[in-house]
């Protein structure tokens, strides 16, 4: 009897010292399975690095790819995993930069500055003047040549929150067959506050619709149809109903050295109202202090070169009630 009661114990007290470890065991794995990896999809410069779990998205997937496409051995998954991070730093390496294998924003646009380490496509060499018009509201992109329209896409642009830019740009950058979401050809902007771009998709069914992250997205079969029709520096204009500012904004200080979207609807109005300047490029130089300087001189205004809430209300925009 005594050694059936011992037993008992024994085994009553197994069970009590296995449960808590069952339950850690359980509470673990169920932490486990709730960790996502972050997606960075946003294309304005982020900052990438390696963690754990590790970073996954488009960002991603574009820098791999171009690694790829100047000579590094990466095949591209959009994960910033540790060799990712080894192939960064051997970049920064090459290129006098701190070796920490995180991409900031001197790796973003020292990385989409190198030419490749084999030719992409044979650009064309016709002299043509050619001229890309993309407008937003209707979601079309319209190939000119000599002032004459000869091509029409459908195309996907971005969402309300990460919008297309507008603004007059240029082509900069060819690459082929980056996969994922930038499809099967990659024409890069000059935008400077982001990496933008005309490319293919793996998501047809977002044509004609605002689905990206700022890009403007092609059928496949079309962008490869336009892409050996577009040499290195063809200008790109992008328009919102034939627009490149609103009808009525918050006015924001705007001063020489500034830059973004902001900037593109002061000299998109300048030129408007007749001014010249080189190109709505969204960066506030020496030609648009000087225009913006111009324009105040003559409507007796103080002549700072400055954008002030008096000089957004006399170019009409800002409301002037």
């Amino acid at each position: 009897m005594r050694r059936v009661v011992v037993l008992i114990i024994i085994l009553a007290l197994g069970l009590i010292t296995s449960v808590p470890s069952y339950g850690a065991t359980l509470v673990t794995l169920n932490k486990e399975e709730k960790v996502t990896p972050p997606r960075i999809d946003q294309l304005n410069y982020p900052i990438l690095y390696l963690q754990q779990p590790c970073l996954e998205g488009d960002a991603i997937w574009l820098v791999q790819a171009r690694l790829r496409e100047i000579g590094y051995d990466i095949q591209p998954d959009g994960r910033y995993d540790v060799a990712t991070s080894e192939c960064v730093r051997i970049f920064q390496l090459a290129h006098g930069m701190k070796d920490n294998g995180v991409v900031t924003p001197e790796v973003w646009k020292t990385l989409m500055e190198v030419e490749p380490a084999y030719p992409c496509m044979s650009d064309s060499k016709s002299q043509d003047r050619l001229l890309i018009v993309i407008d937003v509201k209707t979601r079309t992109l319209v190939l000119y040549q000599n002032d004459k329209e000869i091509r029409r896409y459908p195309v996907a642009v971005g969402k309300s929150e990460t919008p297309t830019p507008l603004g007059e740009w240029n082509v900069v950058h060819k690459g082929v067959g980056w996969g994922s979401g930038f499809g099967t050809r990659w024409m890069g902007l000059n935008v400077p506050w982001g990496i933008y771009g005309i490319h293919g998709t793996n998501k047809p069914y977002s044509i004609g619709t605002y689905a990206s992250h700022g890009c403007i997205r092609m059928f496949n079969r079309d962008v490869e149809k336009l892409y050996p029709m577009i040499p290195l520096g063809t200008p790109v204009k992008i328009v919102e109903n034939g627009k490149m500012f609103p009808d009525n904004l918050k006015p924001v200080a705007l001063k020489k050295g500034s830059s973004g979207q902001r900037v593109v609807y002061v000299q998109s109005r300048l030129k408007e109202l007749g001014i010249e300047l080189d190109r709505a490029d969204g960066r506030y130089g020496n030609m648009t202090e000087l225009a913006v300087k111009y324009y105040q001189v003559w409507h007796n205004l103080q002549s700072s070169g400055e954008m002030d809430e008096d000089t957004y209300r006399s170019m009409g925009m800002i409301s002037t009630k």
